[in-house]
């Protein structure tokens, strides 16, 4: 998934209007056939250029941000110099992107210093200069701030998604253990299911590392989920009303209150509910443990919480007797 895929064509679109105006009001001298087609062509490239190496889409969109700003009758296209150094941060790191932006303030200054003679003069190219400087400051920030937040959601998802399958491998193997000199049978079952949780563990990481291209079932992936670890899964509702992102929170949420119940709670009995009404969804875990006291909380459930919190739910865990995580979420709210 590409970060904050909405800046470029936020931007494009701010360009395109204040060169327009500019041209039709004849305040500037717009190219309209460059401008134009060099402003669909940088939000085409932006959309398309994950499937292209990086080099490559970044010196297309530097030539692209040139014609563009050479263009444009209102200035006001310098502001795309910025996408480069943004870009440059999640394909080459922190200190390609600061070079590049070295780089751009270079390009600016020379390209004032051709065209506007006595520019250092002038306290309007003094502050434009300025301000693009505090702008590309800006940028780096803004992108520093998205890796962050993009490894702690791809953190969260490999925990939640991993620590699953893994508990659940543990399990099955200590199921086969027990049973291999009693019954055969049931111990070769276990070691199948173990390789296929093993199987779903590997598919899960990948899942999470990439974007999610495909459409998301909650109750086949709870189905999938809980296949082979003796929990009872009961889904009613309509889940084609939510949205993809409030789906994958739930399935995020039944993972974590499995995991906890497989792992802490050492009960025979774990239920899964859900409900998918028509105003909010409804997941409940539980089991018939000796109860989870809240201080075990540990970053599983954190990074639950604030995962529901960005759909705008909310989470219960009570454990007095047995346990039970409750988590409900509002409908088109991720």
């Amino acid at each position: 998934m590409r970060p904050l895929s909405w800046l470029t064509p936020l931007l494009c679109g701010v360009v395109l209007v204040a060169g327009a105006y500019a041209g039709l009001a004849g305040l500037g001298e717009t190219r309209w056939a460059p401008f134009v087609l060099g402003l669909a062509a940088l939000v085409l490239v932006d959309a398309v250029g994950s499937r292209y190496p990086a080099a490559a889409v970044l010196a297309v969109q530097a030539g692209l941000v040139a014609l563009v700003a050479f263009a444009d009758g209102s200035g006001m296209a310098r502001v795309l110099f910025l996408l480069l150094p943004f870009g440059a941060y999640f394909a080459f790191g922190r200190v390609v992107a600061v070079g590049i932006g070295v780089a751009t303030v270079a390009f600016l200054v020379v390209a004032f210093q051709l065209t506007v003679p006595g520019w250092t003069r002038s306290v309007e190219h003094v502050s434009d200069l300025l301000m693009f400087g505090i702008g590309l400051v800006l940028a780096l920030a803004m992108a520093e701030l998205s890796a962050a937040a993009e490894r702690n959601r791809v953190a969260r998802d490999i925990h939640d998604g991993l620590g699953h399958h893994l508990t659940a491998v543990s399990v099955l193997l200590e199921k086969a253990s027990a049973f291999r000199d009693r019954d055969p049978e049931v111990a070769d079952r276990a070691v199948a299911d173990a390789r296929e949780s093993a199987r779903r563990a590997l598919e899960d990481v990948r899942t999470s590392v990439r974007a999610l291209r495909e459409p998301f079932r909650l109750g086949e992936s709870l189905a999938g989920l809980t296949r082979g670890l003796g929990v009872s899964v009961d889904c009613t509702g309509d889940e084609s009303r939510y949205a993809p992102g409030t789906l994958l929170a739930l399935y995020r949420a039944a993972q974590e209150g499995i995991t906890n119940a497989m792992r802490h709670a050492q009960g025979s009995d774990v239920r899964v509910t859900l409900h998918c009404g028509p105003r909010e969804a409804r997941l409940v875990v539980a089991d018939d443990g000796p109860g989870f006291p809240p201080e075990r909380e540990g970053f599983g459930l954190n990074g639950l919480r604030e995962r529901i919190a960005q759909a705008g739910g909310s989470v219960e865990v009570v454990g007095d007797s047995g346990t039970r995580l409750t988590v409900v979420v509002p409908r088109g709210t991720a």
